[in-house]
C-alpha cells in the first residue's frame, strides 16, 4: 500500500464520483480511508461519520462543495496530510491559503484522472 488517502465527502451513492474514487483507489492499492454524512461500505472501505484523528494521511482528496467544507479546515489541517486535492467543484482559495500557510501543497486536480493517468 502506498499513499493513503482519506476520501472527503465520501458518499454510498455508486454513481457519484468520491464513490467511484474510493473505488479506484482501491484498485490501485491505494490504502483508502472515507468520511461522508452517512455511514456505510464502499466495497471494503467503512465510510466514517465522525472526524477521526487518522494518522499517516499522505492525500486528502476533496469532495465537498466550498460551503461545506468550512467546517473541515482545521480537522484537514489536523491530519497533516502531504497534499490536499480540489476535485472538480471543490476550489476554495481561502481553505488552500489556509493550507499553504501550514505547509501542504493544494493540488486543483480530478482524482479519476490523476489515477488514470498513473499521476496519482
Amino acid at each position: 500500500m502506498k499513499k493513503r488517502t482519506l476520501v472527503l465527502g465520501a458518499s454510498l451513492n455508486p454513481t457519484r464520483y468520491s464513490n467511484i474514487a474510493i473505488k479506484r483507489l482501491r484498485s490501485n492499492g491505494i490504502e483508502t480511508l472515507a468520511l461522508g454524512a452517512r455511514e456505510g461500505r464502499v466495497g471494503n472501505v467503512t465510510i466514517e461519520v465522525e472526524k477521526k484523528l487518522f494518522s499517516d494521511i499522505d492525500t486528502v482528496t476533496l469532495y465537498l462543495n466550498p460551503e461545506r467544507q468550512k467546517e473541515y479546515y482545521d480537522y484537514i489541517v489536523s491530519l497533516q496530510p502531504q497534499r490536499v486535492i480540489f476535485n472538480p467543484g471543490t476550489e476554495n482559495v481561502e481553505l488552500i491559503k489556509k493550507l499553504e500557510n501550514h505547509g501542504i501543497k493544494a493540488e486543483i486536480a480530478c482524482t479519476l484522472v490523476l489515477l488514470s493517468t498513473r499521476q496519482y
